[in-house]
């Protein structure tokens, strides 16, 4: 088995904090934010950033949804990290400064792939996937925060 990762980043036109602040308000910020791929989203603990538990299906083809049950928490200044308690998936979220009234948030998801030939299949095209997935959702969280 395979350690699978997928990165994604994007310049915004919104101070750090408020990026994050967005980025961690599962309770009404985050549900508005997600693409289409994401459906039953339910926070079902807290929704504001550390010990929010918040349940999705992300839909990454259209035969692979996965439902996840996401753990959150805030190890450091500037960063979310959701670890997935249905898998190994563990996505990490960091928002930093990136000049006057701009930052950059950078979202990087690993999980432990399949083995054999499909997980030489997994390993080469999902991350490909869930890059453009993220990348409508950061589009979609820029045009939330952007004045």
């Amino acid at each position: 088995m395979a350690q699978v990762e997928a990165t994604t980043e994007r310049i915004i036109a919104a101070d750090a904090e408020a990026v994050f602040d967005a980025l961690a308000d599962y309770k009404d910020v985050r549900g508005k934010v997600l693409p289409a791929h994401y459906g039953e989203y339910e926070v079902r603990e807290g929704g504001d950033g550390e010990g929010t538990l918040v349940h999705w299906k992300l839909q990454a083809t259209s035969k692979r949804v996965r439902d996840c049950l996401l753990e959150v928490t805030e190890p450091t200044d500037g960063q979310l990290v959701e670890k997935d308690r249905n898998s190994s998936m563990v996505t990490t979220w960091t928002v930093t400064p990136a000049g006057e009234g701009r930052s950059k948030a950078v979202v990087t998801t690993v999980w432990n792939g399949a083995g054999g030939i499909g997980g030489f299949f997994e390993k080469t095209f999902a991350p490909k996937g869930l890059a453009r997935i993220y990348d409508e959702l950061l589009a979609n969280l820029a045009a939330e925060v952007e004045n």
